[in-house]
């Protein structure tokens, strides 16, 4: 067979619907659209869930509720009886657990958890370990160490503290009752200053009316 003799399978070419061109054809008249209505305008369009103006099947079925963290780091689970394969002394790592079968790959991170007991002192250097398998693993005279630090929740109040910004006091906002007295207890030893001046003028006015007479 040469390459002119080539020909598409039976149905794979069709011809072009041509519409309008008298009712012998099959498509004149109203070339295919109907009588009227919206559909048989030029330019129609709708979306794709549009259901003549009832409420729509998306919107008839329940919606999942939530969002999806991007922030999230979805770690490996290793449980303490996965470490029963190590011998005492050893050092448990990714790279490790990679060559003993418990995990598929070393690009996920990895968390240790408490399922499980374990009886050898090992060595655990994973990105996380969970409260519960720290203390057991220090509890059979293991070590812990943990490959990603973690964020100081002291540091986190800091700076949630430093994003608050003051609010500013309005010039004609009206005062409360507890700011009225707040002003009043500021403006009280001014007053009280004022009147022993006063009591102290005229106690040295008496005194010398006094000595006069």
């Amino acid at each position: 067979m040469e390459q002119h003799e080539l020909r598409p399978p039976r149905g794979a070419k069709k011809n072009r619907k041509r519409i309008g061109r008298g009712n012998a054809s099959g498509h004149g008249t109203y070339s295919g659209k109907g009588v009227k209505g919206q559909q048989s305008r030029s330019g129609y369009k709708t979306r794709p869930a549009f259901e003549g103006g009832q409420t729509p099947m998306v919107r008839r079925l329940p919606r999942r509720r939530g969002f999806t963290n991007p922030f999230r780091v979805d770690y490996q689970p290793v449980n303490l009886r996965d470490l029963a394969a190590f011998a005492a002394e050893s050092e448990v790592t990714p790279e490790s657990l990679q060559k003993a079968g418990v995990i598929r790959s070393i690009r996920q991170p990895v968390k240790v958890l408490g399922d499980g007991e374990v009886t050898a002192a090992l060595t655990v250097k994973t990105h996380r370990v969970s409260a519960i398998a720290r203390a057991k693993i220090e509890a059979a005279g293991g070590t812990v160490e943990e490959l990603t630090p973690r964020k100081d929740p002291e540091q986190k109040r800091q700076r949630g503290k430093s994003k608050g910004k003051p609010v500013a006091k309005k010039a004609g906002a009206p005062q409360t009752e507890t700011a009225k007295a707040a002003d009043e207890a500021a403006d009280a030893p001014e007053a009280s200053a004022e009147t022993e001046e006063e009591q102290s003028d005229s106690s040295d006015e008496s005194s010398e009316s006094a000595a006069s007479e």
